[in-house]
């Protein structure tokens, strides 16, 4: 982790869940996902995975834990969450009592085929260990495998552009890399064509947000964070990243 990444990841994601704890239970997920998924995303990735009650699963570098405790909304299911960072596994406990696990997605302390599903949203450009995140998914997942991807991915290789600690693939590439873990691509689809995000959500992220900016704007963890999450979203603007969804099973 650089600097910046482990200002977002870990000090601005436990001051994310003090923050959506003042506003109220309603801020609790919108807060979760902020950079990690939208309701169309979310919907869209638990329809495809098929989740159902029955079902537990693997939210692979869960940061604050919005995501899961979406799909745990939706569906009534069981997530486990693994997230690196001690500040956003203190975040999700925090805000959704979800069990957590202090671990990097690329060496899991779980047993082979331990999860009905397992997903992985925004998190692989944020380490080189990238074969080696798919294939834990992989192995921890029961056959024949039920794992989604968002990803985000560089249209073509950015070099000088890349911000410190990203690792962003072209499609090419993110297609090498599943290969190489033992996974097939099932499903592929854009963010780009999903439906807009739904005003009370933005409203919500963006209070949390403010709020935030109140407290800790001034401190370096905050303009860290912000200077890389606002370097990501000018990449994302300017067409050289855009976001994508795939569903992947075993190869």
């Amino acid at each position: 982790m650089t600097e910046a990444m482990d200002a977002e990841f870990d000090t601005v994601a436990e001051w994310t869940a003090q923050v959506a704890a003042d506003l109220g239970p309603e801020y609790h997920i919108p807060a979760g996902c902020r950079g990690s998924g939208s309701p169309a995303a979310l919907d869209w990735l638990i329809d495809q995975l098929a989740l159902t009650s029955d079902d537990s699963l693997l939210d692979c570098g869960a940061g604050v834990g919005g995501p899961a405790a979406y799909a745990a909304q939706a569906v009534s299911l069981e997530p486990v969450l693994v997230e690196p960072e001690a500040g956003a596994c203190r975040a999700a406990r925090t805000l959704f009592g979800f069990p957590v696990v202090q671990a990097v997605g690329s060496a899991l302390p779980l047993a082979d085929a331990c999860v009905d599903a397992a997903w992985s949203l925004g998190v692989l450009c944020t380490t080189p260990h990238q074969v080696e995140l798919l294939a834990e998914m992989r192995r921890t997942a029961r056959p024949p495998g039920r794992i989604a991807l968002l990803a985000f991915v560089a249209r073509e290789p950015l070099l000088t552009k890349q911000p410190e600690g990203n690792h962003f693939p072209t499609r090419a590439e993110l297609a090498g890399l599943i290969g190489d873990a033992g996974l097939q691509i099932q499903k592929w689809r854009s963010t780009a064509d999903l439906p807009g995000i739904p005003k009370d959500w933005t409203e919500r992220v963006d209070a949390v947000t403010d709020a935030l900016s109140d407290r800790h704007g001034t401190s370096r963890a905050w303009q860290l964070a912000e200077r890389q999450s606002g370097r990501i979203a000018d990449l994302l603007a300017e067409g050289a990243l855009t976001g994508e969804m795939l569903v992947l099973g075993h190869a």
